[in-house]
């Protein structure tokens, strides 16, 4: 008997990074809107599934991976309608989606960070203090300090 949630289990998955896949809107960034003009081309190599980098609001510090809204589109790669878009085409192609949800990737300028930071939530978040300048120049020697 076949169980549902065990799929990815011997699947092919397609990992696309939205900003350099490809550019529908002619402003050198890809986005949303090129990577369902790509979807056909992607189920024709056979996956199962495609794996989709974070295309959330960010201030761009880590190509994305600072995350200001989990629940919106950075309007560089379009608006969510552009994913709703893609998600039907995807789904109408047999293609299971899957998204980069980097939680800990939260940028300083997401909400539960300022709110940890500013309203007596210390614990809300943890993070790492200000490297000294020598372990910045020496991976090996890098203290991982939990900020309060």
């Amino acid at each position: 008997m076949f169980d549902s949630t065990q799929w990815w289990r011997g699947s092919v998955i397609y990992q696309i990074y939205p900003r350099s896949f490809m550019d529908a809107r002619g402003d050198g960034i890809g986005d949303l809107p090129g990577i369902t003009a790509k979807l056909d081309y992607v189920a024709e190599l056979g996956v199962d599934a495609i794996w989709i980098s974070p295309f959330f609001p960010s201030p761009m510090k880590d190509f994305g991976y600072d995350v200001t809204d989990y629940r919106g589109v950075d309007p560089m790669f379009g608006a969510f309608h552009d994913f709703q878009m893609l998600l039907e085409r995807a789904h109408g192609l047999g293609l299971k989606v899957i998204i980069d949800l980097v939680l800990s990737h939260t940028s300083d300028q997401h909400h539960w960070f300022l709110q940890s930071r500013s309203s007596g939530y210390p614990d809300y978040l943890v993070g790492m203090r200000e490297l000294k300048v020598a372990d910045k120049l020496n991976p090996q020697r890098i203290s991982w300090l939990m900020a309060r």
